[in-house]
């Protein structure tokens, strides 16, 4: 494989290769992907059977898409999985065994400048906006949720959220609750929700919950895909890899505040209006520091 296509998972080289596949490469492809990536770990005999296509027809597209055979794709899936179950002691021991001896800054500005190139390639500018345009509709109810980790990214995107417009609720961290949030949510709402590894269970049941309602979820998670994005209407995918025990949020945050941007900018009179109303409440409390 070359190494653009190295760097992508092996849903990305499947969704990039989707057009020039026969018909039944493609059944395949869409079997692979419903239940990914563990519907790609059985023998390619039970691979086979699964999709409905013979061995021989397995054994094409992996070579189709860039593998040298079956083992080899189905090696990258048991990299894929491992990668996307991997704890902190475990990310650091993979990192730390080919760190080189330059300082950790420069190690760093390495990978998020890496993550940034890999991210951005991989986002349509039209998909982006168009989940703008939902966050923006003002006739649509917004929420947000995030997991362990990402629950900060949710609550720093609900605060401007709220200042930019009505209808904007950040779920509790508590998943025992969240049925009483689905029990408001009404067809055309939207769910921005972040999950990235280790994935947490109850995200896809809110997630399929929602979805139920007809609520349009907006995923943000990792380059591996969240098992959320089966139910989701805008799904962005960003790099988290850095060298660390722990995953990077840098893509994310540029992914939120360009979201913050988009949205802002699509509804600015009343934007405006509000921050306006804002600041004169900030302006009649000792919040902030005033200038003398």
């Amino acid at each position: 494989m070359n190494g653009n296509t190295v760097s992508m998972t092996v849903s990305d080289v499947i969704n990039a290769h989707f057009a020039a596949l026969t018909r039944a490469e493609r059944q395949l492809a869409e079997t692979l992907l419903d239940n990914y990536p563990v519907s790609g770990l059985g023998s390619i005999t039970t691979v086979a059977e699964n999709a409905g296509v013979s061995t021989p027809t397995v054994a094409r597209m992996v070579q189709k898409l860039g593998f040298r055979g079956f083992p080899d794709f189905q090696a990258r899936l048991h990299q894929e999985l491992e990668a996307t179950i991997s704890n902190p002691i475990a990310k650091h021991d993979r990192w730390a065994a080919s760190a080189p001896g330059t300082h950790t800054l420069n190690r760093f500005a390495d990978a998020v400048m890496g993550n940034m190139r890999q991210t951005l390639s991989q986002i349509e500018p039209a998909e982006f906006d168009t989940a703008a345009a939902l966050v923006a509709d003002l006739k649509r109810k917004v929420y947000l949720v995030g997991g362990r980790i990402t629950r900060s990214l949710a609550d720093y995107l609900f605060t401007h959220l709220q200042v930019i417009r009505t209808g904007v609720t950040q779920i509790a961290a508590n998943p025992s609750s969240w049925p009483h949030y689905v029990l408001d949510m009404r067809q055309g709402d939207v769910l921005i929700l972040f999950d990235i590894r280790r994935y947490e269970q109850e995200m896809e049941t809110l997630a399929r919950f929602a979805r139920d309602r007809g609520v349009e979820i907006v995923l943000f998670t990792d380059q591996w895909g969240s098992p959320v994005a089966k139910s989701s209407s805008k799904v962005f995918r960003a790099r988290i890899e850095v060298p660390s025990a722990w995953d990077s949020s840098v893509m994310l945050l540029f992914l939120v505040e360009a979201l913050i941007e988009a949205v802002q900018s699509s509804n600015w009179d009343q934007t405006r209006d509000r921050m306006k109303t804002l600041e004169g409440l900030f302006d009649s409390t000792r919040i902030f520091r005033k200038p003398v």
